[in-house]
């Protein structure tokens, strides 16, 4: 099992391109906040991101900088330069074409922006695990970097049939891309479970509790999978992955239980049985606790038009409110 792909692919990763500028010294560009990661792109030229006072980095071109969280920035060359205002951009349409800003004359640098959805964020996502900004440059093998974004660009411009689904795509890929040039850079005992995946022992405890979630590992079994003490293991588990295994385990339980909530007909005792409760009872109380909503009514929240649950299903999601 590729862990990491069934993840992102279980969260429905998506994204588009927002805006290609030419910018011509001195410019600068402001973003607001966003309730999703924002990415730019220096295809050519040089410029200053600042995410806050005190939050400055050079970026040179081929640079990529990731705004994981959606917090405000600007983009500058001078910073006495009042910045353009993305709101007042007309994003009434989809991409149109470049956006020309800043001093007279030939452009001075170049720069691509977008963005990275996902339609099932969860608890404990890769999105969360990130850093509020990834800075990545250019690599030996970054050639990748620019023909991804150069074929969103012509992507954008052409109003070609599956040009949505086309964008998506690219956008997917990029995120993917990126996501393995941050696993690259991390240390051990960074990134979470995502780091964590790259030791021997450690990798392949997750990769048993994310192929068995139903199964009652305790420490002692898992630690015996891997070759390891149980206080070892344990030890081990919690530095690299950054909280206990029973905890995550009930973490991986209640995403998959989501999951299967938002994707699936089943009902919801059998669902608990799937991720490992005897009881739909134990299973609600604890999904309740987790996610803030009874699995009846996150169902409904998630699939307005599933409508209630039947027989026990339904009485078991009013049962824990």
């Amino acid at each position: 099992m590729d862990i990491l792909a069934e993840v992102l692919d279980r969260v429905r990763l998506g994204g588009t391109l927002l805006y290609h500028f030419e910018l011509g010294h001195p410019w600068g560009v402001a973003l607001p906040e966003r309730p999703y990661a924002l990415f730019h792109y220096l295809s050519r030229g040089s410029a200053t991101f600042a995410l806050g006072p005190g939050q400055e980095r050079p970026m040179t071109e081929g640079d990529l900088v990731v705004v994981t969280r959606g917090a405000p920035h600007i983009f500058y060359t001078d910073r006495l330069t009042t910045p353009l205002s993305v709101v007042d951009l007309d994003r009434s349409r989809p991409y149109s074409g470049v956006i020309r800003h800043g001093g007279d004359g030939q452009p001075s640098s170049t720069m691509i922006c977008g963005n990275f959805t996902m339609s099932r964020p969860s608890r404990g996502s890769v999105m969360e695990l990130l850093p509020p900004v990834l800075l990545l440059k250019p690599a030996a093998d970054g050639d990748w970097l620019e023909a991804i974004l150069q074929r969103m660009v012509s992507e954008s411009a052409l109003e070609r049939p599956g040009q949505r689904v086309a964008l998506s795509r690219l956008t997917e890929l990029l995120f993917v891309e990126v996501l393995r040039s941050w696993i690259r850079s991390l240390r051990p005992g960074e990134g979470g479970w995502i780091g964590a995946m790259a030791d021997p022992q450690i990798g392949q405890a997750l990769q048993l509790i994310h192929e068995r979630p139903d199964r009652p590992w305790t420490l002692h079994e898992l630690g015996q999978h891997v070759g390891l003490g149980r206080s070892t293991f344990s030890a081990r588990f919690t530095r690299l992955v950054g909280q206990p295994m029973q905890r995550y385990l009930i973490a991986r339980r209640m995403a998959d239980a989501a999951f299967l909530l938002e994707s699936s007909d089943e009902g919801i005792a059998q669902i608990a049985t799937r991720v490992g409760y005897e009881t739909a009872a134990a299973f609600s109380k604890l999904f309740h606790r987790h996610h803030g909503l009874s699995p009846g009514r996150f169902r409904a929240a998630r699939r307005p038009d599933s409508g209630r649950g039947q027989g026990d299903d339904g009485m078991e999601a009013e049962a824990v409110d």
